[in-house]
């Protein structure tokens, strides 16, 4: 197992739904100006497995990388299918690892963000009048 794609499908899940959301009004504007269709597929694929999925089929398309690169040569049974399955089932597979790194990073991006807030509560407490 590889982890290229995944960690390039996370990065593109976190950049265009978490980030660049923040990054002033430029993106959001964007998104109402697309058509009804396109914002609607955006609004609705926030979902890490979803968007995971289809990033990881065009990531693949992309670069040639496999989560499970055993699935490049199926049986050959399957015939003209055993490609598009393969890359069906890889996506399948990224999306997974992208929804529990998604996951994971909320996890502990809470307490991390607590602990963080807490610590500057307590500088600011202990050293009033001070620069800290």
């Amino acid at each position: 197992m590889t982890f290229e794609l995944v960690l390039m499908a996370t990065a593109i899940h976190i950049l265009i739904w978490e980030k660049l959301p923040e990054w002033g009004t430029w993106f959001n504007t964007f998104i109402a100006a697309l058509p009804r269709l396109l914002s609607s597929l955006y609004e609705q694929w926030h979902c890490p497995y979803c968007a995971g999925f289809w990033i990881a089929l065009v990531l693949h398309g992309l670069t040639g990388f496999w989560t499970i690169p055993d699935l490049a040569s199926l049986p050959g049974y399957l015939g003209v299918t055993a490609t598009p399955v393969g890359w069906i089932l890889d996506a399948l597979a990224t999306a997974t690892l992208v929804y529990a790194a998604i996951i994971g990073l909320k996890a502990i991006g809470l307490p991390a963000m607590k602990a963080h807030m807490m610590k500057e509560d307590f500088m600011k407490s202990a050293f009033k009048g001070e620069d800290v």
